[in-house]
């Protein structure tokens, strides 16, 4: 019944997509990121374990907003924390954070003329 592939091929196709709760995951993920202060956020954490007051800081948003938004992005799993005294540190949770981040950016170049995009 499709038109350019056969009922097998439709079988494969629909067997390979992740469940119900990974494909939430992964568009909370990309709705997460598609503010682009946690853009911003993602990459200055790309290069470097930041407290909420230089983060906000570097970014020119309040502390409070910027807590906010690593609250949003902790939740995610994107961030991660680590306490010293008591100042709270933040970085990525692990590499793949800082891969989607680098495929994304990569992919935003690819056809721009090499320019970078406003992140």
């Amino acid at each position: 019944m499709y038109h350019t592939i056969s009922d097998e091929e439709a079988g494969r196709l629909i067997a390979g997509i992740p469940a119900a709760a990974a494909v939430d995951q992964i568009a909370a993920m990309f709705k997460a990121l598609g503010d682009p202060t946690r853009v911003r956020i993602v990459h200055l954490l790309s290069q470097a374990e930041l407290c909420v007051h230089d983060l906000a800081q570097l970014l020119g948003v309040s502390q409070p907003a910027m807590s906010h938004h690593l609250r949003v992005l902790r939740m995610l799993r994107l961030v991660r924390t680590r306490r010293e005294g008591a100042a709270i540190h933040y970085s990525l949770d692990d590499q793949h954070v800082a891969d989607l981040l680098r495929f994304s950016s990569a992919h935003a170049l690819h056809g721009s003329g090499g320019t970078s995009p406003d992140v």
